[in-house]
């Protein structure tokens, strides 16, 4: 691929175009700045305008993010916090993000992911189906104390 090399003006209008179509992280648009080819001080001068100019905003990006994967993806809080944490995003704006996750829902979202999987583990001898059922959640990023007490309740009924 031929590597492209723009005018911090240029890339100033690309990196408009692609903050405005999803919000970004600043990793991300960094990554992109650099890829047009722009040395360390455009890059900065860029980056600061499109903040200016709020194309780019961590907290919103943030909160669109923990929003969204937990919405459509079912995620728990522990796998959306390291998600975040590897595009560089603050403790601060990581728990202002988590606002945006409804404590019912994430209840409810839970206790729902359990039963289904619980339930298609029938055929498991019981600990088997604690370890699955745990492990599955686990994965999906959920916190183990609320994954225990989730299965306690499924047991009990």
């Amino acid at each position: 691929m031929i590597k492209q090399y723009l005018t911090a003006e240029q890339a100033f209008q690309k990196g408009k175009h692609f903050c405005s179509y999803q919000e970004r992280c600043h990793v991300e648009v960094k990554e992109k700045l650099y890829a047009f080819g722009l040395n360390k001080q455009a890059v900065e001068l860029v980056m600061s305008r499109l903040i200016e100019d709020d194309y780019l905003n961590e907290e919103r990006y943030a909160q669109q993010f923990a929003g969204g994967k937990f919405r459509m993806k079912q995620w728990g809080r522990v796998k959306i916090k390291y998600e975040l944490k590897q595009k560089k995003i603050s403790d601060y704006i990581i728990k202002k993000a988590f606002k945006e996750i409804d404590e019912l829902d994430y209840t409810k979202t839970l206790k729902k992911l359990t039963t289904t999987k619980w339930n298609s583990l029938k055929n498991e001898q019981y600990i088997n189906r604690q370890v699955k059922t745990t492990n599955y959640l686990l994965q999906k990023g959920f916190e183990l104390n609320l994954i225990k007490e989730a299965i306690t309740n499924i047991q009990s009924k």
